[in-house]
């Protein structure tokens, strides 16, 4: 599952940087921002999304190393790692309770915690920078990841529910579906009739690094051989939709979608769409990255400190 999440993350920085209609070539020169997403996936502790990283940052999700991870959980670990990320500046947003809230992810969208951190005065704490209006700060739209876990039944999928998760594919904005069955996770891609398409992450490959000049052996990042297929009703329940969405348009289109074709038309909902915040919720609060004051090898040691002491749970919502 730790690989699926990383196949999906990389899907959404694709479509940021190169475009949805980017397609990979064997020997084919790359644009630098290519090389730039795969240094953030490389197989080492340092790099942004490894699986040192996400293995880790489970911990604070009560998730040991070695254990096994959970759709909701990677989405989880993805929020928390993507506020290291200045690079991408992506807004991951985890849906709670089966529920979208468009004004909480307008807000995490307008906000840019990177730029914000660099000319707030002294004068103003973290939190004070937060419970200020997020129009004043920067109008500016992030590219946001938006990842909706569900349970589409008990111990097998719902067929109530089949119509509307193929629809989630057809979404120009789809980055496709966390899941798999019991024991094999597997990223879902889209669909033919009846069946899922998806990729196997149970591959062993060689490990590789970045070269002298910069450049990764980039075969392995790619799949070498078609895509599997398993019947609809074979998908264990539990789930992660994935979608993301680079300007605020998108996710204008997003939502009219959702409501025209995943929540009008469908007796039993899967997700639900709502305007505002819900008054009986916590208040919103997007995840910022823990100030750390010392640099060099100190901040190599008080972030591996960090990770140990899991304190990375303030920043959930």
């Amino acid at each position: 599952m730790l690989r699926c999440g990383q196949m999906m993350l990389a899907q959404a920085l694709i479509c940021q940087h190169l475009g949805r209609e980017w397609q990979w070539e064997k020997h084919r020169k790359q644009p630098e921002e290519y090389y730039q997403i795969l240094q953030c996936f490389l197989d080492r502790k340092n790099s942004c999304y490894s699986i040192h990283q996400m293995a880790q940052m489970g911990v604070g999700e009560g998730k040991s190393i070695g254990e096994w991870f959970g759709p909701n959980t990677v989405a989880q670990v993805l929020k928390k790692l993507a506020v290291f990320d200045e690079w991408n500046s992506l807004a991951v947003y985890v849906s709670m309770d089966n529920t979208v809230v468009i004004e909480d992810i307008r807000k995490m969208c307008r906000y840019h915690p990177h730029t914000w951190s660099t000319v707030q005065s002294e004068s103003y704490t973290h939190q004070s920078a937060w419970s200020r209006d997020p129009s004043e700060q920067c109008s500016a739209w992030r590219p946001l990841l938006l990842v909706v876990p569900l349970r589409l039944g008990i111990n097998h999928i719902n067929p109530v529910y089949i119509d509307a998760f193929k629809e989630c594919f057809k979404m120009p904005q789809s980055l496709g579906v966390l899941g798999g069955k019991p024991n094999n996770a597997y990223y879902f891609i889209g669909f033919s009739g009846d069946e899922l398409i998806y990729l196997d992450p149970h591959t062993t490959q060689t490990f590789v690094d970045t070269e002298e000049a910069g450049t990764v052996q980039d075969q392995t990042y790619h799949c070498q051989k078609n895509p599997n297929r398993m019947k609809i009703l074979n998908l264990d329940p539990s789930v992660a939709l994935g979608f993301f969405c680079k300007e605020e348009a998108d996710f204008d289109t997003w939502c009219t979608t959702v409501e025209k074709e995943i929540l009008k038309n469908q007796s039993l909902r899967m997700f639900e769409l709502a305007p505002k915040h819900p008054p009986h919720w916590p208040p919103f609060i997007p995840p910022t990255k823990p100030e750390v004051s010392t640099t060099g090898a100190e901040l190599i040691e008080s972030t591996d400190k960090l990770f140990e002491e899991e304190e990375f749970e303030i920043l959930t919502v």
